[in-house]
């Protein structure tokens, strides 16, 4: 991890509202942006702010999220998730985001990540997954 990783750092990403992250089962005219969707967006933003201020054996993964989903967001329209980092402890990184289209502010909340070495994460899978086979 370098020394660049603090509190202060901001990012944004727009996101255009598709047809794969839209709600589905209100109907074609309600179709509007998925909260699981908008929250996935949100984490590859912070994990992309993040990484560039990792070591090439890092990553970083989601370990909290609390998100206020205020307004739709329609077919066709764009998001600006904008995050920033609030602060950084040891491993332990919380962001807080705010995420508004063309009208309205359309989430708010915080997101907590961790710094991980990747070879040592992939061998914790590994031994999860044979511990689960037997």
């Amino acid at each position: 991890m370098k020394d660049t990783l603090q509190a202060g750092l901001t990012a944004t990403t727009r996101i255009e509202v598709d047809s794969g992250r839209a709600i589905s089962f209100m109907g074609e005219d309600s179709r509007v942006y998925s909260t699981p969707h908008l929250l996935y967006d949100i984490e590859v933003t912070c994990q992309d702010l993040i990484k560039q201020h990792l070591d090439d054996n890092e990553d970083s993964v989601g370990s909290h999220a609390e998100i206020a989903h205020l307004a739709p967001t329609p077919l066709g329209m764009w998001v600006d998730i904008q995050v920033s980092i609030s602060e950084v402890k040891g491993r332990k990184v919380v962001l807080t985001f705010s995420c508004n289209d063309a009208l309205d502010q359309v989430a708010k909340g915080s997101h907590t990540r961790f710094v991980v070495d990747k070879v040592r994460t992939a061998q914790q899978i590994k031994n999860k997954r044979q511990r689960a086979a037997g």
